[in-house]
């Protein structure tokens, strides 16, 4: 599924933009990324620039990449452990108050797609 055939370019520069907090402010584990889906954190960073890469030029994306997608940003939006957290507004330019009912559009149109992996691990 191309992002443009469920996304609004805002919700698709909000997935960009979380992605990219990966490789700023953020601190993943290598388990963390592993249950995110990715190998560890090193692939982690690579893949959320591939896949940035993939949101911005419209390219098909598997439905196990959005789960990992919208899990990454889920993640770094809301953890302060972790993620960007508190420092969210500071990192991206984006307050919570608008971020969140973007991230919840984001949610309610990928639900189908990522429906299998529910309370899985987000696996190939």
């Amino acid at each position: 599924m191309r992002p443009s055939d469920v996304l609004t370019q805002d919700e698709v520069r909000l997935l960009q933009r979380a992605l990219g907090e990966w490789g700023g402010p953020a601190r993943c584990s290598d388990e963390l990324a592993c249950g995110m889906g990715f190998v560890n954190a090193r692939d982690l960073l690579d893949r959320s620039r591939t896949l940035s890469r993939a949101l911005g030029d419209d390219d098909p994306i598997k439905p196990v990449d959005w789960a990992r997608i919208l899990l990454a940003a889920e993640i770094v939006f809301v953890s302060d452990l972790v993620g960007s957290g508190v420092e969210w507004q500071t990192t991206t330019g984006l307050t919570d108050e608008a971020t969140l009912p973007i991230l919840r559009a984001i949610q309610r149109k990928l639900a189908g797609t990522v429906r299998a992996f529910y309370g899985k691990r987000p696996d190939a």
